[in-house]
C-alpha cells in the first residue's frame, strides 16, 4: 500500500492512503535517505510504501520504502550540532511566522530559514503576526522589515490571528497546496491554524512573561486537511535554525540580492568578505543591500551559530 505521512512522533507514523484511510505505522529497519543522517528518517509529507500486519487484535503498518523527496526543510540542532532534523518534505510553500516581540524573531533566524528554503527551491511567505498588539513605533519596525524583504522578492503579509486581519489573504495563497507553518514557539502558529480552520481547535498556550518565549504546544509535526482544498503542516516551535551541508562558497547564491550582483564582482570565487572590488560590499556601502542581511551572511560563511543575545537586527545587546 502507499500513502502520505501525516504525523511523525519519532517511533510511530500516521499514514493516509489515497482512499482516505489512516494507518499507524512503524519503520522497517534503519533508513538512510541519500546519505542524510537525521534524527527522523521519515518525516511528515513523505510518500511511503507500507505493508499491513495484524498482531493479535491490532493492525499496524510497516513502512518499507520512501519515495524520492521533491524537496524538504532540514535544520541542524542548535544544541547537538552533529544532529540534523528534517522538519517536513514535499512542500509547495512555507509560511514563516514572525513577531517583533513576545517572542522576538531576529533577522538572523529569518535569514537562516530563508537560505535553507532557497537551497531546496521552496517558496517562502513571511507572515508578520500580532500586528494588532504593536504601538506606533513597533508598527514602523514591522513596516521596515516587510519593506526590506519585499525588496528582495519575498511576499510579506501583516496578520492578526486573533482579530482575523488578512487571514483571507493567507487562505487564498494556500488553496490547492501543501503548506508548512514554522517559527519560534509562541509566534502563533497553532492560533493561526485555528483561525483558518476553527474546527481543528489546536491547543495554544500563553507566552511565558518571565522569558518572553513561547511554550511548546505542538509536540510533533502534523499535517491537516483543510475544508478549503488545502493541506497545512503545523510544526513545533524552533529556537534556532542551523544550516546543513552548505559549502561557504554557495551560501551567497541563496541570498537573491547577492546572487543578482555577484557577476559584477572582480573575482568569480568572491566570498564578499575580504576581496577587493566586490559588488556586494559596494552595494552595502551604497545602502542597496541591508546590513542585517550581510551580517547574517558573514555569520553563516564563518560557521557561527546564531547569537541569541542580539536584538531583532542581529546587533549584540
Amino acid at each position: 500500500m502507499q500513502g502520505v505521512v501525516y504525523k511523525s512522533t519519532g517511533s510511530w507514523y500516521t499514514v493516509k492512503t489515497a482512499e482516505g484511510s489512516f494507518y499507524e505505522c512503524r519503520i522497517k529497519g534503519k533508513f538512510r535517505i541519500k546519505g542524510i543522517k537525521s534524527t527522523n528518517p521519515v518525516s511528515v509529507g513523505d510518500h511511503v510504501t507500507f505493508e499491513v500486519e495484524t498482531i493479535g487484535d491490532e493492525t499496524i503498518g510497516i513502512i518499507n520504502a520512501i519515495a524520492d523527496r521533491r524537496n524538504y526543510i532540514i535544520r541542524k540542532s542548535v544544541n547537538l550540532s552533529k544532529q540534523t532534523h528534517i522538519i517536513a518534505a514535499n512542500l509547495d510553500q512555507v509560511f514563516l511566522m514572525i513577531t517583533l516581540n513576545n517572542p522576538p524573531t531576529s533577522t538572523s533566524f529569518i535569514d537562516r530559514f530563508l537560505v535553507t528554503a532557497e537551497a531546496y527551491h521552496i517558496p517562502t511567505i513571511l507572515l508578520f503576526n500580532k500586528i494588532d498588539t504593536y504601538n506606533e513605533e513597533e508598527t514602523d519596525e514591522i513596516k521596515y522589515l516587510a519593506a526590506l524583504y519585499r525588496s528582495i522578492g519575498y511576499t510579506c503579509i501583516g496578520i492578526s490571528s486573533t482579530t482575523g486581519k488578512n487571514i483571507d489573504k493567507v487562505k487564498e495563497l494556500m488553496v490547492g497546496k501543501t503548506s508548512m507553518f514554522s517559527g519560534h514557539s509562541g509566534v502563533g502558529k497553532s492560533t493561526l491554524v485555528n483561525a483558518l480552520e476553527p474546527k481543528l481547535d489546536l491547543k495554544t498556550k500563553k507566552i511565558s512573561v518571565q522569558h518572553a518565549q513561547g511554550q511548546h504546544t505542538t509536540t510533533f509535526a502534523e499535517m491537516y486537511d483543510l475544508d478549503f482544498d488545502a493541506r497545512i503542516i503545523d510544526t513545533p516551535g524552533i529556537k534556532g535554525f542551523g544550516i546543513v551541508d552548505m559549502e561557504k562558497e554557495e551560501i551567497g547564491n541563496y541570498f537573491p540580492e547577492f546572487f543578482a550582483l555577484k557577476q559584477h564582482c572582480k573575482f568569480n570565487n568572491c566570498l564578499h568578505i575580504e576581496e577587493p572590488k566586490c559588488a556586494i560590499k559596494e552595494a552595502l556601502d551604497n545602502d542597496e543591500v541591508a546590513w542585517s542581511r550581510y551580517r547574517s551572511y558573514v555569520q553563516m560563511v564563518n560557521g557561527e551559530e546564531e547569537n541569541y543575545r542580539t536584538d531583532i537586527y542581529g546587533e549584540k545587546k
